[in-house]
């Protein structure tokens, strides 16, 4: 996704705030915006708020002759994959699809040759009116997408349908709109199996054993790998996340649950093990509630028996072992030498090593080296989400290359 760019065309309306949350967004997923102001959306936005977060200029009048120089209409309207317009208003609902172009925003619908997404957001009188009703059939009948608005209390004090979808889901509207307009991508056909987040180990029916593993990190790679067209299946310990779009989710509890929804989901081309695997569990787990002890009497004794090793388990096999197999190493202290030798002890084929000292574990950056037979890859802090699609990006290579490394035998 990081060459991707839409052009985004924002609207008046008291929902143009959202629209600078979008650009943030959409940066954050490697998506590039190149933004058009309309003059009602200045009234809410500022073109230097939309420059600020979009990093590039703000285009807002069309008869700008230092605009038309630098960039004119035509040029920009042909300039993104994906033209968006958010808010998108009954005005510009109405120009759209009766063909006006007496504004920078129409004109510029009218020249592109690019997929259009609109995202409505307005009065519910105005949305449910006869003639958005009939601007946005017409909108929809020209190939144009139009995301039905939210339901619920507005700025105005009615409720009903208008309000501006929330940010994620426009986002993902968008990635959706890019993939379905996009070429082939590096890992069509490609299966890969990812595990994240904790798991837990119970000690009776309310107590377990557990860690502070959030999943973020693993379901940002499920995702990446998702957009660059793999088939992924995602094995997921108890997490408050909500599943990246487009991949199959198993959910799971125990380690146990974990290996075999694994084994059941092979056979695959890469098998990542991100989740934070409990390496114990209780070797009794009670079938009701303990209780505390009177005074005087002995504590109970807690007996661990160990748990299976998932990653030593797959990068293992002699059957349907995945050609690329990646542990995560996370480590308090000397993580590059701990993570050479859990490769070597666990026959894998790369280490994501990361420092999990300070706020990694729930946090929302990580800083990591890709330890691999040959190398040590140093990358910088970055958020999880940059990781994922640099470690997404890092396996399309390899595995479209396969001479390039040499990966485990199977």
């Amino acid at each position: 996704m990081n060459s991707k760019r839409i052009l985004l065309i924002i609207g008046g309306g008291i929902a143009a705030y959202k629209s600078l949350e979008l650009i943030r967004e959409l940066a954050r997923r490697g998506i590039a915006s190149r933004c058009i102001l309309t003059k009602a959306g200045a009234e809410f936005v500022t073109p230097l708020s939309v420059s600020a977060l979009s990093g590039e200029k703000c285009f807002t009048d069309l008869f700008s002759l230092d605009d038309e120089a630098e960039m004119g209409h035509i040029q920009l309207s042909r300039s993104a994959d994906l033209v968006v317009v958010c808010p998108a208003t009954a005005d510009l609902l109405a120009k759209a699809a009766h063909g006006h172009a007496n504004d920078l925003a129409s004109t510029t619908l009218m020249a592109t040759d690019k997929p259009v997404l609109m995202v409505p957001a307005m009065n519910v009188r105005m949305w449910e009116h006869a003639a958005t009703k009939r601007n946005v059939a017409t909108l929809r009948a020209d190939g144009t997408a139009v995301i039905e608005p939210d339901e619920g209390a507005m700025a105005c004090g009615e409720f009903g349908p208008g309000r501006l979808p929330e940010v994620l889901a426009i986002a993902d509207e968008v990635e959706a709109q890019l993939d379905r307009h996009s070429g082939p991508k590096p890992l069509t056909g490609a299966h890969v199996l990812v595990t994240a987040g904790p798991t837990r180990e119970p000690l009776d029916p309310v107590r377990f054993l557990s860690n502070h593993s959030s999943g973020k990190q693993g379901y940002a790679i499920a995702g990446a790998l998702a957009d660059l067209g793999a088939r992924v299946t995602l094995v997921s310990g108890p997490v408050s996340i909500a599943p990246p779009r487009g991949v199959d989710m198993v959910p799971v509890e125990t380690a146990r649950d974990m290996l075999k929804a694994c084994e059941t989901a092979l056979p695959a081309d890469v098998f990542i093990s991100v989740a934070a695997v409990a390496d114990w569990r209780p070797a009794i787990s009670s079938s009701k509630k303990l209780k505390l002890k009177d005074a005087g009497e002995t504590l109970p004794s807690l007996t661990l028996s160990e748990n299976p090793d998932i990653l030593a388990t797959l990068s293992k096999k002699r059957k349907n072992r995945p050609g690329l197999v990646i542990g995560f190493a996370a480590e308090t202290h000397d993580v590059e030498e701990l993570a050479r030798a859990k490769m070597k002890r666990k026959g894998c084929d790369w280490i994501v090593a990361n420092d999990v000292s300070g706020d990694v574990m729930g946090g929302s950056e990580n800083e990591i080296a890709l330890v691999t037979k040959d190398e040590i890859e140093r990358w910088p802090r970055m958020d999880k989400l940059a990781v994922a699609r640099q470690l997404a990006d890092r396996i399309a290579q390899t595995i479209g290359h396969p001479g390039k490394n040499q990966l485990a035998a199977e």
